[in-house]
């Protein structure tokens, strides 16, 4: 390939570095990417040089294969040595077989892969676009090509044609080119003209792409900066990234003030555009001279106002439950063949009592015991009883240790992608008692769905550990119901004389209450901290416990030890970890490439967003068991299901080697490693540990700086959510 505009200097070349030139050349793989800043190092094949050359810029979402016309210069760098720096950039069509090959079996064309590139280029050589655009019937010709695979080329092709429409116009825009195939998939053929029309439809429409984004497509499409339409995306984007960070709504203050420093505004427009947001009903006021007024998105207000409602009418509706004249509590508790103490039998016959009742605990304090003697007694009356957890782990987890069988909530309420809930008020759930664990998870929205299913003469139990980091959607759910003081709890505190041999529930119950974790080292224990205070060396401990020694101390799967992290940043955050984890625990070459990330074959990943459609959520983990070259899509086991995605749809699986300690919330791992260090000072809260800390069953290794242990201890600061439903259940 020859370059384009200005000869490329050869391998002996010493011209002056930093001169603009013009590069023409084929991706062969990409080395890094960040997601966040776009930054890249691809290695490409350049005519006139035996090794590839490191690429480095803006190129967010080149895919292997991409041929491209650069416009940068040479740098030579003390670490890294000669790299070509990329100022601007476009993708053309390939000029040899070569490229031409690479092209077509990166993946672009569903149907083609690196198999049938090479016999459909070994056939029509640079003659392949033309016939594929043209007369692509011409492809039966080549050997192990049907007529459906035609079919399915043809269509792809005329679909990638538009996609790379939209990419351009993205490019022009400063918009990163793998949003095409979403937003394409959003708004087809009119693409293009939608995002012209109102660029902020971006921000609400295409997941993965903010306010931020979508402004700048505004800005340079000549939206003015205090343009109504401006000011409320801005307005919504604030709201919204407040509930991501678990507030059900903003003050009016704190909305106005957020507004002014996002959107560079003056405060009269913000509120003119605010005011006219209410009347349009955007946007619900709640009213509130003492406390202040709030100012909510409406799914959230109308969750938060409608399972305040559905709560009192439940708690009101009133219902007793009696045990058969010849039973009582002891005599179930011989029949179960369990040994209850008078705190527990306290429980479960104040549970026989109530209407609606929380049961609470730390670990070893008997929460599953006491859930196995309410469901006896239950079954002894002839009830019949529905359990339920909100993710499919806590929800096995569930049905193993109580026997019967429980459903995610999602599933519980009979979700459908294109209609929502089917259980709902209408056609409420079929049942005498509902027993709800790992209530602490669930956030308004979901709390909201589930009580409008649930019937006036249905008795309802929620089972959580209010002690553990709140949900991570909007709300403090089950706080705020025992706040309220409308509804009894059940508050187990005694840990039980077999739970006392654990050092990973007796230091959860110190952290829990302030006192620093015994971290001595013991023979023969579940709990270990492994001093280490350098982040670098830390990471490379982390790599050789999970991939070595505990492998071989423990006779286990690397795959089943989960590291859990304060935060995802940093060298021992998730995301590092993750990358270093997987090239040491699976360095499988069958993979598919997204954005800088490699999704190998047996990687453990995890969904991290709700897809209503593949009915997999935010927090899903499970095992890649297919990838497929050809179609460029790969199947991911999770639990009893394999589910397909295809190479667009990627960006909503991450590698789940080491994850938050916010995402595996409801779930238990045989064996934890925790990182626990001052770099993630920030993050570090005794509820975060706490809740890291009781994942682990069997086994916990906590690497890190005990000063970074005693401060997270220490620090009870915890952000306070704005929510209303504890006053709701109280006054309305």
């Amino acid at each position: 390939m020859a370059s384009i505009g200005v000869d490329i200097p050869g391998n002996g070349d010493r011209r002056i570095e930093n001169c603009m030139e013009k590069l023409r050349c084929v991706v062969e793989r990409i080395t890094y990417q960040n997601q966040e800043t776009g930054y890249s190092v691809l290695k490409v094949a350049v005519k006139g040089y035996d090794d590839l050359i490191p690429l480095v810029g803006n190129l967010l979402d080149v895919t292997a294969g991409s041929v491209l016309l650069v416009d940068g210069f040479w740098k030579a760098d003390a670490k890294y040595g000669r790299q070509f720096i990329a100022q601007n950039w476009e993708e053309t069509m390939p000029a040899t077989l070569y490229g031409l090959e690479k092209y077509l079996g990166s993946g672009l064309i569903k149907g083609v892969g690196p198999r049938f590139a090479k016999k459909i280029v070994a056939a029509f050589g640079m003659d392949t676009i033309d016939i594929i655009e043209g007369n692509p019937g011409k492809l039966l010709e080549v050997r192990g090509i049907g007529k459906k695979r035609v079919n399915k080329i043809k269509d792809s092709w005329e679909r990638q044609k538009e996609i790379k429409n939209v990419m351009l116009f993205l490019q022009e825009y400063g918009v990163s080119t793998g949003f095409a195939a979403k937003i394409y998939r959003a708004y087809g053929n009119e693409s293009i003209d939608t995002v012209k029309e109102n660029p902020y439809k971006l921000a609400d429409d295409i997941w993965g792409i903010g306010f931020k984004t979508a402004d700048t497509v505004a800005e340079k499409l000549g939206f003015g900066k205090e343009s109504f339409v401006r000011c409320r995306s801005g307005i919504m984007y604030t709201l919204n990234q407040l509930a991501d960070e678990g507030h059900c709504f903003a003050y009016r203050e704190q909305l106005v003030e957020k507004a002014i420093v996002l959107l560079n505004a003056s405060e009269p427009v913000i509120v003119m555009t605010m005011d006219q947001m209410l009347k349009d009903q955007d946007l619900i006021l709640d009213a509130d001279k003492e406390n202040g007024d709030a100012i909510y998105l409406p799914p959230f207000y109308y969750a938060e106002s409608g399972s305040a409602n559905h709560l009192r009418k439940l708690v009101s509706a009133g219902s007793q439950i009696t045990l058969p004249l010849t039973l009582t509590l002891e005599d179930i508790a011989k029949g179960d063949g369990i040994q209850y103490d008078e705190v527990q039998l306290d429980a479960i016959r104040k549970t026989l009592e109530s209407k609606v009742m929380i049961l609470t605990g730390g670990p070893g304090t008997g929460k599953t015991t006491v859930t196995k003697g309410i469901i006896a007694a239950l079954q002894a009356s002839g009830l019949k009883i529905l359990l339920a957890a909100p993710t499919g782990r806590a929800a096995k987890r569930m049905t193993e240790a109580t026997g019967l069988e429980s459903k995610t909530i999602h599933r519980l309420l009979e979700f459908k992608p294109a209609d929502g809930y089917q259980r709902n008020e209408e056609n409420p759930l079929e049942g005498d008692v509902l027993i709800v664990d790992e209530s602490s998870m669930i956030d308004i929205i979901l709390m909201n769905s589930l009580l409008k299913a649930v019937p006036a003469h249905m008795r309802l139990i929620l089972v959580g550990d209010i002690d553990q980091l709140p949900s991570v959607g909007a709300g403090n759910v089950l706080r705020d119901i025992i706040n309220s003081g409308v509804v009894p709890v059940v508050r187990l505190t005694k840990i039980f004389r077999q739970a006392l041999s654990s050092r990973i529930i007796t230091n959860a119950h110190r952290i829990n209450a302030g006192q620093l974790p015994d971290i001595t080292t013991r023979k023969d224990s579940d709990f270990f901290f492994i001093q280490d205070t350098n982040p670098d060396h830390a990471a490379e401990q982390i790599v050789d416990l999970v991939n070595r020694r505990l492998p071989n101390a423990y006779k286990v799967s690397p795959t089943d030890i989960q590291v859990l992290a304060p935060m995802k940043k940093g060298v021992v955050g998730s995301g590092n970890l993750n990358t270093i984890l997987q090239a040491a625990v699976n360095p499988s070459d069958i993979c598919l490439r997204r954005a800088g990330m490699e999704y190998r074959l047996n990687d453990k990943v995890m969904q991290i967003k709700n897809n209503y459609d593949k009915e997999v959520f935010n927090g899903d983990i499970g095992t890649i068991e297919v990838v497929d070259l050809e179609e460029r899509t790969l199947s991911v086991r999770f639990d009893d299901r394999l589910i397909e995605y295809d190479v667009t749809e990627l960006d909503e699986l991450t590698l789940s080697y080491a994850t938050s300690i916010h995402k595996a919330q409801g779930s238990e791992f045989p064996i934890v490693v925790m990182p626990v260090l001052m770099s993630h000072y920030i993050m570090l809260q005794r509820n975060m540990i706490y809740t890291g800390i009781t994942r682990a069953k069997k086994l916990l290794v906590i690497v890190g700086d005990p000063k970074a242990l005693k401060y997270a201890v220490q620090n009870v600061v915890t952000t306070k959510r704005n929510s209303r439903l504890s006053d709701r259940l109280m006054t309305e």
